[in-house]
């Protein structure tokens, strides 16, 4: 378990601090000397450095690590941001995870999402109020917005990020 937390919050550190627009620039790497010979030649060649281009992926959905993560990201957020409090032991929140990153994935960074384990993270459930799971709620400059409990299909999943977040702040 403590591994676990540990992996989880250096790849959110990672992400983090990652700028999300844009291409990274061609990243120069050193090969290792690969033998280039002929017929009866066997002194090797080092290769050429070659240019690399990656392209970076900007994250919509996101795991919160902690109390201040959760202030950061998500209340001082000025991007609109669903928060999906679900538990891994939940079965309804497996199936309504996957659907609502989908929907989010769609609006091409209108809006972001953010899940909280209520297991790990007791304290954000009570202070917004988490009596069920899943509950999702929609924020926006750290105002709840909207909120729905329970698990919902694609359609109604569109109508609620229309509803509650792009319309109201687009």
């Amino acid at each position: 378990m403590a591994q676990r937390l540990l992996l989880r919050r250096f790849l959110a550190s990672v992400v983090s601090r990652r700028p999300c627009p844009g291409r990274w620039g061609p990243l120069t790497s050193r090969a290792l000397p690969a033998p280039q010979c002929g017929p009866g030649d066997l002194t090797g060649t080092p290769s050429q450095a070659r240019s690399l281009y990656t392209t970076r992926v900007c994250a919509t959905t996101f795991n919160i690590q902690d109390g201040p993560d959760f202030q950061d990201r998500v209340v001082n957020s000025e991007t609109p941001v669903v928060v999906d409090f679900h538990a891994q032991w939940c079965g309804p929140c497996k199936i309504l995870g996957p659907r609502l990153e989908k929907m989010v994935a769609k609006q091409h960074g209108k809006v972001v999402m953010a899940k909280v384990d209520i297991d790990d993270h007791t304290d954000l459930a009570i202070e917004y109020e988490v009596s069920a799971v899943p509950t999702v709620l929609a924020m926006k400059n750290g105002d709840v917005v909207d909120k729905f409990v329970g698990i919902k299909d694609e359609d109604q999943l569109e109508a609620f990020l229309r509803k509650s977040v792009i319309k109201n702040f687009m």
